[in-house]
């Protein structure tokens, strides 16, 4: 059991590391050379740029400004400057709600230590049951601060559930007030965007097939019959993941032909070559140059083979669709409403936004999801239950008085002091910390599989499996395995009824680790999550190995996201030991203040000037973050429930049982007041919003802003190389009122090959300005004809151009 003395030298080794984490970090910031790596938000914004007017060589790489190197916390006043609207405006909602997950748990938890440190260490300090069970129970100094130093059957644990009730009261009336203010925020967000393509969007899966039409015939013809006022056109979804594995193999060779084109330019007296063979050393050698470009060459006819196929092949049509309307409302009365009498048919949701939808998942056929979901399920059991024993073994380490009773011959070992000191105090947690950084890679791989199409649905998805992961690893495990390694010499010498009093007496014991924990993972953890090591190496060996153009570097220094899949379940796990400890032991609640507060600090500053935002869900994860709360709310109530029960508190125990009952109370009300601003989209503010724009741009062209807002990231690469040939190869056809009469006469005589052109928009303008017009949209890509606003005739040996949002004119004479 660890002892003050171990306390002390955890605390001094983590503050000693976090304050030299701070030092590094305050002069690797400083350095020319590091910028990227500190501040890539604002190069990728372009609000930074790199400083190529030094003089010398030297200060382009070194900061030798002896005056910014004092000023080492200058970063704290900088973080601390934005106010949370410019935050908003900078980085998201996302980022701004989740920075406020901090706030929230220094709200709730500073009035609760405060109130714990005065009123219940008095009241367990007094107590003094412990040194009656000094030959029973391994116990330390810091267990007498607990609730397990309290007599059994004293009256003083209604003084502990009194506390409980009023903690269990303030954290429902904090979290009311946060989920109140989050949801505001949310609608308030939503209300101000501007015009985004997901507001109008919604995602259709599970087309039924019907053997005489297309997917996009029969996705066309259902809309056009039940949704006949809004609905404005549709993109198919194509299983286009071969070519996009084809497009990822063609940008690494034009990445070294652009590498090796350099090179030759700025040395022209001598041409690039190397050996074809392994990393360059065998082979036939051959000029760099020639050969990408040969490659590259052979590379497009593969990719114009592939994208024909995926192009003209029904059945690379996948049973899932974009459609737009024309407006907010009838697309959310689109979204949230049952589309047909078979309620596993024409499902309906709102469309993620364009860079939040996950691409590959939507080629997994809708029946085979809830097989795979099923098996992940059991996959994650699997791994939670593997799991647990590395993490008992870790514990064991942390309770080596209990081990040596089980193994006296380590003893010699273990009573070294400074073995004993670092084993206890500071290796459990940092090995317990090594064992989940590979834990959120293998659960987003889990809940690609599962077959989310989102990236904010696999970020939610890959939290919840983290969040139980943690619950029942790092929580549940440590307190059972190590409370059983503690007590299993008396489980074995004392009587089975004296076994339920042991475990309660033990429970709280296992606060030192946790606080052992904290200190690694809160305080040096994010210590280190401001320096940046790994991403500080990976950029430097990457800029020196691998970069070879400007687009290399970009790529280098991209720092991702936040990570909302790692970083909620681990802010959870403090809500849920400061909760469960808050009446037991409440020693632990500084350990989590200061994390709350130092976190606090370096993810606003991480987030200001590092993370890159991916998507913008609109804080769509806070009701996760709330229902987790709550359940760390009963479990702290469970927990306590059981403990007293060992203390033959016969008369106080009792009164616990009302605190769960009306946290669920509280949750299920908090849940019907405030999610459906999470889920759903009120019709009033969709036609508020719908009537403003229309008033302020009453020549809106919705259809051209919409054109193509869903289409695959890969089609668009190429979309601009395609125009401009079409401009050289193609002739621009103005059709007028009367042509399209004669075009509707001949329809059945001719058939023309056409494709949209560069004019697209304009042409639009045109029919718009000069037409009355009924549209629909007709994505079916196929070698008959196919009518655009701007028409431009081709030969029949041209390959087709992407699947653009195809809208059908039917023109009244």
């Amino acid at each position: 059991m660890a002892t003050l003395e171990d306390l002390g030298v955890s605390a001094f080794i983590n503050i000693l590391g976090a304050f030299v984490f701070l030092i590094l970090f305050a002069v690797l910031r400083i350095q020319p050379v590091n910028d990227r790596v500190y501040f890539p938000k604002l190069y990728l914004a372009g609000k930074r740029q790199h400083d190529h007017s030094a003089r010398s060589a030297v200060r382009r790489f070194v900061n030798l400004n002896v005056c910014t190197y004092i000023t080492f916390l200058s970063w704290v006043p900088g973080a601390l400057r934005m106010t949370e609207n410019e935050l908003v405006a900078h980085a998201g909602l996302d980022s701004a709600v989740y920075l406020r997950i901090y706030t929230l748990g220094l709200k709730i938890f500073l009035p609760i230590a405060a109130l714990a440190l005065l009123v219940l260490i008095p009241v367990n300090v007094s107590g003094g049951t412990l040194l009656g069970l000094r030959k029973e129970v391994v116990f330390s100094n810091i267990d007498k601060l607990s609730i397990s130093n309290v007599n059994p059957g004293s009256n003083r644990f209604f003084i502990h559930l009194l506390m409980a009730y009023v903690f269990t009261f303030w954290v429902c009336f904090m979290l009311y007030k946060e989920y109140s203010n989050v949801a505001f925020m949310r609608l308030h967000f939503l209300a101000s965007q501007k015009r985004r393509a997901d507001q109008f969007t919604v995602i259709v899966r599970n087309i039924p097939r019907i053997s005489s039409h297309s997917t996009s015939e029969t996705v066309d013809e259902f809309f056009r019959r039940n949704h006949p006022d809004h609905y404005l056109g549709q993109q198919p979804v194509y299983n286009a993941n071969r070519y996009a594995k084809l497009v990822k193999k063609k940008e690494r060779l034009q990445n070294w032909l652009d590498y090796y084109q350099l090179k030759f330019e700025r040395h022209p007296e001598k041409r690039p070559t190397r050996r074809t063979g392994c990393f360059g050393f065998c082979g036939r050698e051959v000029d760099q140059i020639d050969y990408y470009r040969a490659r590259i060459s052979e590379l497009e006819r593969k990719m114009a083979s592939e994208r024909q196929k995926v192009l003209n092949d029904p059945k690379a049509i996948m049973p899932v669709s974009f459609v737009t309307f024309d407006s907010r409302w009838g697309a959310a009365v689109c979204a949230q409403t049952q589309q047909s009498k078979n309620p596993t048919q024409w499902l309906t949701d709102w469309a993620p936004e364009p860079r939040d939808v996950y691409w590959q998942n939507l080629a997994i056929p809708f029946f085979s999801l809830s097989i795979r979901r099923f098996l992940i399920s059991v996959a994650v059991f699997a791994l939670v239950f593997f799991y647990m024993i590395p993490i008992t073994f870790v514990q064991s380490l942390a309770n080596l008085e209990g081990l040596e009773k089980v193994a006296p011959f380590l003893k010699p070992v273990i009573e070294v002091n400074v073995v004993k000191s670092f084993l206890q105090g500071f290796l459990p947690g940092l090995a317990l910390k090594i064992f989940l950084y590979i834990l959120p890679t293998v659960l987003m791989i889990m809940s690609k599989v599962e077959g989310y199409v989102s990236l904010s649905s696999l970020e939610r998805r890959t939290a919840s499996k983290y969040y139980y992961f943690m619950l029942v690893n790092v929580f549940l495990g440590s307190i059972i395995a190590g409370t059983a390694f503690e007590q299993l010499y008396y489980f074995l010498h004392q009587p089975p009824t004296q076994i339920p009093r042991t475990i309660g007496v033990g429970i709280p014991m296992k606060a030192t680790f946790f606080m052992t924990y904290i200190m690694v993972d809160g305080w040096a953890g994010i210590a280190n999550e401001i320096l940046r090591v790994k991403p500080l190496v990976i950029y430097h060996l990457k800029n020196m190995f691998i970069v070879k153009t400007e687009r290399d570097r970009e790529r280098a220094m991209d720092p991702g996201s936040i990570g909302l899949g790692e970083n909620l379940p681990s802010l959870q796990l403090y809500f849920l030991l400061g909760l469960v400890y808050a009446v037991v032991t409440p020693l632990l609640l500084p350990f989590i203040i200061i994390f709350f507060a130092f976190a606090f600090l370096v993810y606003r500053h991480q987030i200001i000037n590092v993370y890159n935002q991916e998507y913008e869900s609109a804080a769509a994860f806070w009701p996760q973050v709330h229902s987790r709360i709550i359940a760390s709310l009963l479990i702290s109530h469970v927990t306590l429930f059981g403990l007293m029960s060992t203390k033959k508190a016969a008369y106080s125990t009792p009164l616990l049982i009302f605190l769960p009952l009306l946290t669920i109370w509280f949750h299920k009300y908090c849940k019907s007041r405030f999610e459906p601003a999470f889920r759903k989209y009120p019709l009033e503010e969709a036609m508020e919003k719908d009537n403003m724009e229309h008033a302020s741009e009453p020549n809106l062209n919705l259809k051209s802003f919409l054109a193509n807002a869903y289409l695959h990231p890969i089609f668009h690469l190429f979309e601009e190389p395609a125009k401009e040939e079409e401009s050289q190869e193609t002739v621009e056809v103005r059709i007028d009122k009367a042509q399209q009469q004669q075009q509707q006469q001949h329809h059945h005589q001719e058939e023309t090959h056409v494709r949209s052109s560069s004019q697209y928009h304009h042409e639009e303008s045109h029919f718009r300005s000069t037409h009355e017009t009924h549209y629909h949209h007709e994505s079916h890509v196929s070698r008959s004809t196919q009518y655009h606003e701007g028409i431009h005739v081709r030969s029949d040996t041209d390959s087709p151009s992407p699947p653009h949002f195809i809208y059908h004119y039917d023109i009244q004479p």
